[in-house]
């Protein structure tokens, strides 16, 4: 399905990324597996996932880079055409969580989440663009996440996840006259990076304040199943056979796969005057526009001190 492809999987040590790299390279991908350097003594991840690849009959490198650099991505990119001698796909994958209440998140906790994630994307995504451009073929999978529908205790996270989605869909509109498509994934799925406190963040909104986690959508945090079947989605979506989606965001976790819809504006009203708070505020207007929308976020629960 991916014989002489050559793919780049950032942050590919461990969880998700390193089951993308296996999954593509069992369907014949030679992989560039990016993570960290160890740190302090310990384990090579990178490393580890090069040896299982090779064990099982595939190819692949190990590269140590941080991606939350222009500089990074530009190495990352170069690393892969000095192993294998060209590029076909990229998968923006690493990423980490820094959970924190709006009202106490410090600027390190904010700026550190969008560097590696939203950066990290447009690093090896600004590489990798003239090499697929020229060659008038490329697949780049981007990550996002179901906390990009919002997430308590994660507004940093939550921020990057979502612009990773607005990323995807720029890049698509960009490059697909050449040949070139880049979708994104909202995964869901058990890995090393679910902290103590991220799960805080998750139990504390289903269970005390009563709203769903991620957007509208209630989460069985006891059936989050692990990673393989988000490789094994993401080597379909860097083949041929998942044409013709671009720009197109899914979701994968267990055994189910998904398309998102776009957002699109659910009732408008029109006024060649123009609109003023008062008009705004009559019966009429005001049901009109705001029929059916509710508070989801105040109840009895949510008025409760102390909870974050």
């Amino acid at each position: 399905m991916l014989g002489g492809k050559v793919a780049i999987v950032t942050g590919a040590g461990l969880g998700i990324g390193r089951e993308e790299a296996l999954a593509l390279a069992t369907h014949g991908a030679r992989v560039l597996v990016n993570d960290l350097a160890p740190q302090d003594g310990g384990s090579d991840n990178a490393a580890e996932t090069v040896r299982m690849i090779r064990g099982a009959g595939g190819e692949a490198v190990a590269f140590h880079e941080d991606v939350g650099s222009f500089d990074a991505g530009r190495r990352i990119v170069e690393a892969a055409l000095d192993a294998f001698g060209r590029l076909d796909i990229l998968v923006n994958n690493a990423g980490f969580a820094r959970p924190a209440s709006i009202a106490e998140m410090t600027e390190e906790e904010w700026h550190s989440v969008i560097a590696v994630h939203l950066t990290g994307h447009f690093a090896t995504t600004r590489h990798a663009a003239p090499i697929f451009r020229d060659q008038r073929s490329g697949v780049i999978v981007n990550t996002a996440s179901e906390s990009g529908l919002g997430h308590l205790g994660m507004a940093n996270y939550a921020a990057a996840k979502e612009g990773i989605v607005a990323f995807t869909k720029s890049v698509a509109r960009e490059l697909a006259q050449y040949g070139v498509r880049c979708n994104a994934i909202r995964p869901r799925a058990l890995t090393n990076m679910g902290s103590e406190k991220l799960f805080e963040t998750l139990t504390t909104s289903q269970d005390v304040l009563g709203f769903p986690i991620h957007g509208n959508r209630w989460v069985n945090l006891d059936e989050i199943n692990p990673p393989a079947q988000v490789g094994q989605f993401v080597a379909w979506l860097c083949s041929d056979a998942s044409r013709p989606a671009n720009g197109e965001t899914f979701f994968v976790g267990g055994g189910t796969v998904g398309l998102y819809s776009d957002p699109e504006i659910v009732r408008s009203m029109h006024d060649a005057d123009g609109w003023t708070p008062q008009r705004l505020s009559e019966p009429a207007a005001r049901a009109y526009l705001l029929d059916g929308v509710e508070d989801r976020y105040s109840g009895k629960a949510a008025r409760r001190e102390g909870v974050l």
